[in-house]
């Protein structure tokens, strides 16, 4: 299926078309590399040779791999693992194969957008996938991972479909803003429903016959695909809280599958949710962890909740941070590292570093890092004397919380910019202002915590010295 010139598709009308359009025009590499891990079995041994290869050929997915490999939640040894061969070997073919399908899904959508929808869908999926994993009775490493991609990919046609910039999706995206009932409003836009275009992406990319038996349509066949179902629902309906008629018969039904109580299955609920929070941190998407249940009750009434950071890592890009003083100040690897510790180690979701320009009047994007930020490269311009859209950026002082008004105005070229809360911190030379760092979280609308701030100011500081000592040498 060819796109009309303008790169947007011409409607969809069709299951089927839809199905193409996913596969072939917007997510062919995707598709393909599912089809990849997903026909590696751990039946024989060249495997694990093979399914190291697919991870290796993306180092984006190694680098995930191999953090996810490191966290509690897959490595209860706590053995430090530093190579994804190492990691299937000490955690297990499966663990890894899940991992680096969870890692691709989520790196692949997300750069293509950052739409509200997609981030609810995320941490569904992410939540549903968890819950299922740590509520599953048979405790055969095989078992956990199928249920966890089970749940992962059950709504992966919805997740595919926010994931595209079409007519169509904006157009749902209205209707759904107006409370028309989705699967009404997605007939009336698709002319068919996730659901359908789910079976047929599960057909279309090889996904298993576990996840065809789990979105097949009927009863489930199997313990575990039901408990995979009703995952999914109580991922939803516990975004409404733990309690309430519609959880009432999810904790039922969840009890049924895993035969205990659904009082000590509530329990275990909240236990795993958290336990999903750090999931999703894990794979570099801290921004949703504010949707998830638990952390919406304590926000209530300030907006979602910061993330967790992860002081570890912090302390290391720090250690790196006085030894590269110490050495020889570099500017740019210091604002490299800076850059990677308030984007990794304080879970900004995406940061820059804007320096001076050659008229000294503008502050220009010298690294950028995180999803969603290669526009600014071309288009991000603050003016020092604070006019123009972006101008309320500047911090009043060396770092500060920058919170929109709701007048808020933004910028053409990207959805967030200006309109959500934000870290900035500002690097002077010799009493002039000279650079601004810049952090937000994009879709997710939290105000960055004070424990964060404190964090961001820490690593400005580096930054700051090592200009200090620069700007002296000379």
């Amino acid at each position: 299926m060819t796109t009309p010139s303008e790169n947007t598709p011409s409607r969809m009308n069709s299951t089927q078309a839809w199905v193409s359009y996913l596969s072939k025009v917007e997510l062919p590499v995707l598709a393909n590399t599912l089809r990849q891990i997903n026909e590696l079995t751990d039946s024989r041994n060249s495997t694990v040779n093979e399914l190291a290869n697919v991870i290796l050929n993306d180092a984006q997915l190694t680098s995930q791999v191999l953090r996810l490999s490191n966290t509690v939640f897959y490595n209860q040894t706590r053995t430090q693992v530093s190579t994804v061969s190492r990691a299937i070997t000490l955690i297990g073919f499966d663990a890894v194969k899940s991992m680096a399908i969870s890692s691709l899904i989520v790196d692949t959508l997300l750069k293509r957008n950052d739409r509200p929808h997609l981030l609810r869908c995320l941490a569904r999926a992410i939540h549903a996938a968890v819950q299922a994993r740590c509520l599953m009775p048979k405790r055969t490493e095989h078992a956990l991972e199928e249920v966890f991609i089970g749940a992962l990919l059950m709504n992966i046609g919805e997740l595919a479909f926010w994931s595209c910039e079409t007519d169509q999706a904006t157009e749902l995206e209205e209707r759904l803003r107006l409370d028309e009932p989705p699967v009404e409003a997605q007939k009336t836009v698709l002319h068919t429903t996730f659901t359908e275009i789910t079976r047929g992406l599960v057909e279309a990319w090889s996904l298993g016959p576990f996840i065809r038996e789990v979105v097949a349509p009927g009863k489930a066949n199997s313990m575990a695909s039901s408990l995979v179902r009703n995952t999914v629902e109580m991922a939803t309906v516990s975004e409404h809280g733990w309690s309430g008629p519609e959880m009432d018969k999810v904790l039922e039904r969840l009890s049924a599958d895993v035969g205990e109580s659904p009082a000590a299955i509530r329990d275990q609920l909240k236990v795993n949710a958290q336990e999903a929070t750090k999931v999703a941190v894990s794979l570099g998407i801290p921004q949703v962890t504010a949707l998830l249940p638990g952390n919406q009750d304590s926000a209530a009434g300030h907006g979602a909740e910061a993330p967790v950071m992860d002081p570890a890592l912090q302390l290391q890009i720090l250690r790196d941070l006085t030894q590269t003083l110490a050495e020889k100040p570099d500017i740019n690897e210091v604002c490299q590292l800076v850059i990677e510790g308030i984007h990794r180690a304080i879970g900004m979701q995406r940061v820059a570093l804007l320096m001076s320009d050659r008229t000294g009047q503008d502050l220009i994007p010298r690294k950028v890092g995180g999803r969603g930020t290669e526009e600014w490269r071309e288009h991000l311009i603050i003016h020092k004397d604070g006019t123009g859209p972006l101008g309320e950026l500047l911090p009043h002082g060396t770092c500060a919380i920058y919170k929109p008004g709701k007048q808020a105005g933004g910028v053409p070229y990207d959805r967030w910019l200006g309109k959500v809360p934000a870290l900035v911190g500002s690097l002077t030379a010799k009493g002039r202002l000279v650079g601004l760092f810049y952090a937000d979280n994009a879709a997710a609308g939290y105000v960055p915590s004070e424990q964060q701030l404190a964090a961001f100011a820490h690593f400005i500081q580096n930054a700051q010295l090592c200009l200090t000592l620069l700007t002296t040498n000379h």
